[in-house]
């Protein structure tokens, strides 16, 4: 498992898987697994973007001014109101017209249904930012650095479920060339771009 999913997953024991599925209508276990997919699909997707030195110094910069880890300060406070960090606006930057794909592929391998998933990844973007972000502070990373420890957690989590990693790269590759890089490069970097 990667680094920064075993962060969030210290960060949610607390109570906080237990709020996500209250507010996702599902059990802890259940919304546990879907998480435990969900998050290394996004990291995957934001180690993508910082493969460029272009795409890693904006993402540095947006991590930089404005998801620096506080959210992860008071867990409780975001999850009893996860709509105010724009988890939305940042799915629809990294997945664009593919999220629907992406939503349907993670509710095969959970059980859930694609609207469960897409609520619990609007909840679970802002934290992988935020996780993200404190790390980065932790680790006084510049661009150059972050790019590298995105890289290294994207091999981790291929490692550790290379199957859901497989599935979840492909039904990303867009124009079916067998590489979701490109594809995701060229979402992920809307995100970071006009800032």
């Amino acid at each position: 498992m990667d680094a920064l999913t075993q962060l969030l997953n210290q960060q949610l024991s607390g109570g906080g898987l237990s709020q996500i599925s209250q507010q996702i209508g599902a059990d802890e276990q259940t919304t546990g697994n879907a998480l435990s997919a969900a998050m290394p699909l996004l990291l995957s997707a934001m180690a993508n973007n910082a493969s460029t030195p272009q795409g890693a110094q904006s993402l540095h910069q947006a991590l930089a001014q404005d998801h620096d880890g506080t959210i992860l300060n008071d867990m409780a406070g975001f999850l009893s109101n996860p709509q105010a960090a724009n988890g939305a606006g940042i799915l629809g930057h990294v997945l664009g017209p593919k999220q629907d794909l992406v939503q349907n592929g993670l509710a095969q391998q959970t059980g859930l249904d694609a609207a469960t998933i897409g609520q619990l990844l609007t909840i679970a973007a802002p934290l992988v930012m935020g996780a993200l972000g404190k790390t980065q502070q932790e680790q006084g990373f510049d661009a150059d650095g972050l790019s590298s420890f995105l890289g290294q957690q994207q091999q981790a989590a291929q490692q550790s479920d290379p199957g859901l990693m497989g599935l979840l790269g492909s039904l990303l590759d867009m124009d079916k060339d067998g590489s979701a890089l490109d594809d995701i490069l060229g979402l992920a970097g809307k995100l970071f771009s006009g800032r």
